[in-house]
């Protein structure tokens, strides 16, 4: 591959982008979240010649979970890499490559093989733009599917964003909705900031029209990689979740509504940067929240939103901040795992006890 110094198009990307499908076929009104990354990644493959997709099986297989299907025979194995199982080398050749002008969008097979990239990712990823004061740009997106309630095996259910989270220059989020995994892997791979995007794997079935055009200018991207979602409004408590945990906090908020009780759900999207200010707005008309994450409360991401919460809405709160998660273990065998994960029952338990105040 001859690769130019600086990828073409990334000065000013298109501000409108259409859903695209494989050749000879319409978009569909609706797709699994699975299928609307695959086609946020062929969209923006089209758009950018820079763009390459790598990583373990994502060529031949088309990836474990078939995100990456079809992609390999569209676009050809210069631009889809089947890689070795080497997690630090695909993450370190792929920093290589942003500083040489392309995008390389890596897939982490499953969350908890991570942790060899560790080094590469929080010591070399995170820290070059400001380390060359801001004259290298890494332009990586790391795609991580996370989480449990699929019943897997040992190291294939973790939660590990709030590590990246923890760790400054990088940008981590997570799609709930179809919509947003469609929108949201465009707008990372068009990000100038490395990217770890955590698709919550226990959701790739779940079904949701796509939005018709994508906004690509440099504060749509900001936006689109930074803002909150007001799932539903409310009025007694507000209910703040990420990935797999907003469909759990939408359930919960239906049926406290049957006991009266009107919940208002943000979904974050973000950890980093987290959109405080939304919460916090949210808070002050509420006077209640409750924050749930699949990773451990312990040091989880809803501790740092109960601190920020607690400091701007110490005289609106009519409760203290209550948090759902999993519990200070490894994640548990998979005959396990659902009392571990937080539900609906103990969300419902965290609003009771929130009221009750």
């Amino acid at each position: 591959m001859n690769a130019p110094v600086v990828a073409p198009g990334r000065e000013g990307p298109a501000t409108a982008v259409r859903p695209t499908a494989p050749a000879g076929t319409a978009t569909p009104p609706s797709l699994p979240l699975a299928q609307a990354i695959n086609a946020g990644l062929r969209a923006a493959m089209e758009r950018d010649e820079t763009v390459i997709v790598m990583g373990e099986d994502v060529g031949q297989l088309g990836g474990v979970f078939r995100v990456t299907d079809g992609l390999l025979k569209d676009f050809g194995e210069d631009r889809v890499r089947d890689t070795p199982l080497a997690e630090s080398g695909i993450v370190g050749t792929a920093i290589g490559l942003a500083m040489a002008g392309y995008r390389p969008v890596v897939e982490i097979q499953f969350d908890g093989f991570i942790f060899p990239a560790f080094d590469q990712i929080t010591t070399q990823l995170a820290k070059l733009h400001y380390r060359s004061g801001g004259l290298v740009e890494v332009p990586v997106v790391i795609r991580v599917p996370y989480g449990g309630d699929i019943g897997a095996i040992e190291h294939h259910s973790e939660s590990p964003e709030a590590l990246f989270a923890h760790t400054a220059g990088l940008r981590v989020v997570t799609p709930s909705t179809a919509a947003d995994a469609y929108t949201m892997i465009q707008q990372a791979i068009a990000s100038p900031d490395p990217v770890l995007f955590f698709e919550p794997k226990a959701r790739y079935w779940s079904r949701g029209e796509l939005p018709a055009t994508v906004d690509l200018s440099p504060e749509g991207v900001v936006d689109g990689l930074s803002r909150a979602r007001m799932v539903q409004e409310g009025r007694d408590v507000t209910l703040v979740g990420y990935g797999p945990t907003v469909a759990t906090l939408t359930k919960a908020a239906a049926a406290a509504a049957e006991d009266g009780v009107s919940a208002e759900v943000l979904d974050l999207r973000s950890l980093s940067p987290m959109d405080f200010d939304a919460v916090i707005e949210s808070v002050r008309r509420t006077g209640r929240l409750v924050v749930a994450h699949e990773a451990p409360e312990y040091f989880g991401p809803g501790a740092e939103l109960a601190a920020r919460v607690t400091e701007a809405c110490f005289y609106d709160l009519e409760a203290p901040v209550l948090r759902v998660g999993g519990f200070h273990t490894p994640y548990p065998a998979n005959r396990l795992e659902h009392d571990y994960l937080p539900n609906v029952d103990r969300v419902l338990d965290a609003i009771g006890r929130s009221l009750d105040y």
